[in-house]
């Protein structure tokens, strides 16, 4: 038995999650030891979403910025050791994806800040980090990863099963039964959290919406739905990546713009409408794929009225979180990322060519270690 760290910082870049995963040679699934979790500090927060696009002294604020959240990755890496109970020493190795700034694989590139040797040289754990670029040089997406893991730790013998991860973009992972010839596939449906939280941030001051109350309180605008839904990403056919190149505020008030009202909207029903968006994105493909349960992760899953109404796009097959599959399901990402450090030690590759679009099977990420190998 091995074990492994994930660490993940999302879309939303609302929290560094950590899981501490134990791996036993030739048994498909994993066990998470502990799961930990620490909120980005505001500064470091505002810091990373304005570097996701242009601005005076790039490259000296990405250093910096790639330094900060090596430090808040290294807390959570405290966090998680204490919480199990383990000394660094016996961490295989650190699975850390960073934080995304730029997305852009039809250009051939995938940015994600991190200073991998800073963190490794404060934990005394190799990293594995830089995740997704093999995967782009392969002509693939470089995302969604998660369907391997998803594929490895969820799929059934007999019902075809989605796994939709609600994060601050949404992606879907669409699972054939382990004796269909079919190939597991997946892709990013859209936004969720990402531009959930910052509209609430902009109309409430609060960073999220709990349990989706707010957006309840609206009604949704079919009209404005409509035109988002008319977005040229919703109709492309997979393999297809998203991120907040794309979905981010500025899209969203561009939207609204060119959706013009005889009265002010109420911000309750953009709410309300971009909760709708993302349920029926994610709903779609759930229904399209003919998945007879589907099983959810990610910060959505906190938010009753997103899961509500994400249920209602995916009838009739029913929808629970991952915790009925035994994940917690704000663990799911974290551990997904300490499996592909798992397999990036064991030279095995991470992606799956099914879902990305890439050339065939890449070992996946580059290896930041803190001292010489015995």
């Amino acid at each position: 038995m091995r074990r492994f760290i994930g660490l993940m910082s999302g879309t939303s870049v609302d929290a560094v999650d950590g899981a501490l995963v134990e791996i036993e040679e030739n048994r498909p699934g994993v066990r998470t030891a502990a799961f930990a979790s620490r909120p980005v500090a505001g500064a470091l927060r505002d810091e990373l979403h304005a570097l996701q696009s242009p601005g005076p002294d790039e490259l000296a604020r990405a250093a910096l910025a790639a330094n900060a959240l090596a430090d808040a990755y290294a807390d959570v890496v405290g966090d998680l050791l204490a919480a199990a109970g383990c000394a660094a020493g016996s961490i295989a190795a650190i699975g850390a994806h960073g934080q995304t700034v730029r997305h852009r694989p039809e250009l051939g590139y995938t940015i994600q800040l991190l200073n991998p040797a800073r963190l490794a040289e404060t934990c005394g754990i190799p990293v594995v980090c830089d995740l997704r670029a093999a995967d782009v040089a392969a002509g693939g997406q470089g995302a969604p990863l998660a369907p391997a893991f998803h594929a490895q730790v969820f799929r059934h013998d007999a019902e075809p099963r989605a796994i939709v991860n609600l994060g601050g973009i949404a992606n879907v992972s669409l699972l054939p039964p382990l004796g269909s010839a079919a190939p597991v596939t997946g892709f990013d449906t859209g936004p969720a959290n990402t531009l959930l939280d910052a509209w609430c941030r902009r109309h409430t001051g609060a960073n999220f919406d709990r349990n989706g109350e707010w957006a309840r309180g609206g009604t949704v605008d079919t009209a404005l739905l409509a035109a988002w839904l008319a977005e040229p990403y919703f109709g492309r056919a997979p393999p297809k990546s998203t991120g907040r190149d794309l979905f981010n505020p500025a899209w969203l008030d561009r939207t609204l713009v060119a959706q013009p009202r005889a009265s002010p909207r109420d911000p309750r029903d953009v709410q309300a409408t971009l909760v709708e968006l993302s349920a029926v994105a994610a709903g779609r493909a759930c229904r399209a794929f003919g998945a007879q349960r589907v099983f959810v992760c990610g910060g959505g899953t906190r938010n009753a009225f997103l899961m509500e109404r994400l249920a209602a796009h995916a009838a009739p097959a029913p929808v629970a979180s991952t915790q009925a599959l035994g994940l917690d399901p704000q663990a799911v990402e974290a551990a997904a990322f300490a499996w592909l450090a798992a397999r990036r030690v064991d030279g095995k590759a991470g992606n799956l060519e099914s879902v990305t679009g890439a050339r065939g099977p890449r070992v996946l990420g580059l290896l930041a270690e803190p001292r010489p190998r015995d």
